[in-house]
This record gives C-alpha cells, sequence and structure tokens, in this order.
C-alpha cells in the first residue's frame, strides 16, 4: 500500500484518545488526519497535552470533520454515542472502531441490564465484530464496525481462552483483577483523587463491574458452552497496567503438560502475546508502553486448580494499541505496524 492510511479520532483527549494520537503519530503506514474534542474545540492538542508540543499540530475539530477526512475512524467516546458515528462513517464507506461499550455485548438485553441504554440500529450490529485479534480476526474482513474489546475483559480472554479452548478447565472461575489510576478515565472521581488513592488499594464493584457479561461472553464462546464469572477488580495507586489472577479448576484427568502444550499451540504465532517460560510471574513491569500481554501458568497441585497471571498496559493492549492493531488487519498491513514497542525495563 503506497499511500498512508487517513485516519481520525473522535474523543482524542481523553486518555485512550490520547494514546491513540501518540501511537498513530508514529506510525509508518497511517496518517493521522483529524482529531475531535467537545471540550477543547479549536484547540491544538499539544495545549492540551505538552508532551505532544512540535510532535502535532492538528486542532481540534468537530466529529463530521473528523469522519468526512478519515478511512478509519476511532471513537474513544462514552457508552452511547457510537451508534451515530459508526453509521455515518459506514454510510460513508470508512471503518469505524469504537472503544467504547456500543458494539461489543451482542445481546440487546446485557447491555441495557449493565448500561442502562438500547441498541437503536440492528443492521449495524449485524454487520460489526468484536475484535479480540487472537481469537476472532477471522470474521474482520466482512465487517466495518469493530468492537473494540474492553481492558480487563482482554487480560481475562488472552489468559484463560487456550484453557477453556481445549476443554482442560470448569467452565465456573474467579478473577482477580488489579488496574492502574487511568482505567478510570481522564474524568475525576473521589476514588482516584490522589489522596483517596495514594498508598491505598482496594477492591472497587464487587461482582458488579460492567464488563462482567463482556467477559462471560466471550469466555463462553471460546469454550462453546456457559462460562460463569466471579469478577473482583481493584484499583491500584499506579497510572497504568493490569494484572488479572484467574482461578480455574482443572478437568478431571488434565495434566501441567497438557495445559502448557495447548497454550504453545495457541499462542505460537501470537505477535502480542508472550507466554512465560516455567517458574516466571507475568509482570505489569514489563509490559508498560507496549502492546504485549504477558501470560504465565501456575498450578495448585493440593487443590488441583489451574492459576493464570496475564498482564497488559491497559492503554496500549488493552485499548489503543489493540484498535491500531485491528485497523492493521482490516487494512491488510502487518500486524505490529506501529506496535512494535519494547517496554522499558524500570
Amino acid at each position: 500500500m503506497s499511500e498512508k492510511i487517513k485516519a481520525g479520532v473522535i474523543g482524542a483527549t481523553g486518555y485512550a484518545g490520547l494514546e491513540l494520537c501518540r501511537l498513530l503519530l508514529m506510525h509508518p503506514q497511517a496518517e493521522l488526519v483529524a482529531i475531535s474534542s467537545k471540550s477543547f474545540e479549536g484547540m491544538e492538542l499539544s495545549e492540551v497535552y505538552p508532551a505532544l508540543y512540535r510532535e502535532t499540530e492538528e486542532r481540534l475539530c468537530d466529529s463530521d470533520e473528523v469522519i468526512a477526512k478519515s478511512e478509519v475512524v476511532f471513537g474513544s467516546v462514552p457508552h452511547g454515542l457510537s451508534e451515530e458515528y459508526a453509521r455515518k462513517c459506514v454510510d460513508k464507506g470508512a471503518v469505524f472502531i469504537d472503544m467504547g461499550a456500543d458494539f461489543r455485548l451482542s445481546d440487546p438485553a446485557d447491555y441495557k441490564e449493565w448500561y442502562g441504554g438500547e441498541y437503536k440500529d440492528a443492521e449495524l450490529h449485524s454487520r460489526s465484530t468484536y475484535a479480540l485479534p487472537e481469537f476472532f480476526k477471522e470474521n474482520y474482513k466482512a465487517c466495518d464496525v469493530f468492537g473494540n474489546p474492553g481492558c480487563y475483559p482482554t487480560s481475562v480472554a488472552l489468559g484463560i481462552g487456550p484453557a477453556l479452548e481445549a476443554g482442560l478447565v470448569e467452565k465456573k472461575l474467579v478473577i482477580d483483577s488489579k488496574s492502574g489510576a487511568t482505567g478510570a478515565g481522564r474524568g475525576l472521581s473521589q476514588n482516584t483523587h490522589f489522596a483517596e488513592l495514594n498508598e491505598g488499594f482496594a477492591p472497587y464493584k464487587v461482582a458488579a463491574h460492567r464488563h462482567t457479561p463482556e467477559i462471560e461472553e466471550t469466555l463462553t464462546r471460546l469454550a462453546g458452552e456457559r462460562v460463569s464469572v466471579t469478577f473482583v477488580p481493584h484499583l491500584l495507586p499506579i497510572n497504568r497496567g493490569i494484572v488479572s489472577t484467574i482461578y480455574a479448576d482443572l478437568a478431571d484427568g488434565v495434566t501441567e503438560a497438557q495445559v502448557r502444550a495447548a497454550y504453545e499451540a495457541r499462542y505460537e504465532k501470537a505477535r502480542f502475546v508472550r507466554l512465560l517460560p516455567e517458574g516466571k510471574i507475568a509482570n505489569l513491569k514489563y509490559v508498560k508502553h507496549s502492546n504485549y500481554c504477558d501470560v504465565s501458568l501456575h498450578f495448585d497441585r493440593r487443590c488441583g486448580k489451574l492459576i493464570v497471571v496475564s498482564a497488559i498496559d491497559n492503554m496500549v493492549k488493552g485499548a489503543a494499541g489493540q484498535a491500531i492493531q485491528n485497523m492493521n488487519l482490516k487494512f491488510g498491513l502487518a500486524e505490529d505496524a506501529g506496535l512494535a514497542l519494547i517496554p522499558p525495563a524500570f
């Protein structure tokens, strides 16, 4: 492909939107042509985020201008807003990649229960795909609307997916996840104030987090039968990163060697999943600022349990990096174009 893909970002001043802009500005085969923000329209992005000073002179415009200029549009907006943008993109012939929740759940009843909204454009949802590339990229060619997975569901599915696919574990799981504060978005809430967050550590939305139905739907799809989860997220006093620890009962007769073989087979050609050697433990420190997911396997022999530890950067593999990975695959580029990011060691 000789010409660069024209890419636009709606909602460019949120944390995920900013990360999209940062990565797209370094992409060798994509060009950031338009960005929007209702809060900062008319300003240069570098005025909002000085880290981009002299990296871009793009001014924040309205969403219609972004769609008009772009071949692919990333929607980094709260749930309930993306259908309108997706419809405009589809009618124009552009690809829409939604960073929010509006195209993640297949069942409208689940969306209504967990997000309090309704799907208004059934035809649009019929041509969308849940875009977890390590498992579902065979659907990409026929679709022009992509539901980019949530950060917690990404860490969980990549962590336990191979075991469920191969039928190696029981279908009731306990998931303990910890996330940095950027997962809550740029808008401030009481528990993300510095004085509340610093030197603290606690779970939140215990067994009631909105990512629960997405996790269950994805894992059920991989297992081929109903999977139920107890999901408890925690807020870490750090900026970025997720560690998910997943507890599953091994199916009768399953050996540790079978489990590792299943993971090795599934991730042998996965560019961004690193299955760690036996005895190593996944650590968010070693995936930060990268599109990697590190996975480590552990066994509680006394209790017959598989324990999987999965680590990602919630802003990259959990959001913007995975969205660009999906763009690359949709447009026939190398999967790691613009994403060959080596994590810093400290």
